[in-house]
């Protein structure tokens, strides 16, 4: 699927700002943007394997499309949501459970990147990742 493989962090856009929206304090929202993300993912069918290993943390993550599963962000941030695909754009809504606030995601293949859009109050972020 075309979403597989290796992605390596290339750029960000108002990620910071994104951050700040999390409520994520400064000194974390200075070291997020420099996190030296890599994302592995796995496709199969309609299930999903993905491996994030940045600066802070290294998590594993499988889901299956449609199914709610528990989410936590690198700062610590609880969601509960599930991914979907619409198209060719994997599209997720996440609930935080300390706020009951929605996180909107979306990944999709842009050229020869995989582009990672957050919505979060009214916050829009983009990441950039190239193929490792």
């Amino acid at each position: 699927m075309a979403f597989d493989g290796t992605w390596k962090i290339d750029r960000n856009e108002n990620y910071e700002k994104f951050m700040e929206a999390m409520g994520v304090g400064m000194m974390k929202r200075k070291l997020g943007a420099h996190d030296n993300l890599k994302i592995i993912i796995q496709q199969n069918g309609d299930k999903f394997n993905v491996k994030e290993s940045s600066n802070f943390r290294n998590i594993e993550i499988d889901f299956t499309l449609g199914v709610n599963f528990e989410y936590s962000l690198a700062d610590g941030t609880e969601l509960s949501g599930a991914w979907t695909l619409e198209g060719n754009k994997l599209v997720a809504t996440f609930t935080r459970k300390d706020n009951g606030k929605v996180l909107k995601a979306t990944r999709e293949i842009v050229g020869d990147e995989l582009v990672q859009t957050y919505v979060y109050e009214g916050v829009e972020s983009k990441r950039f990742f190239k193929r490792a």
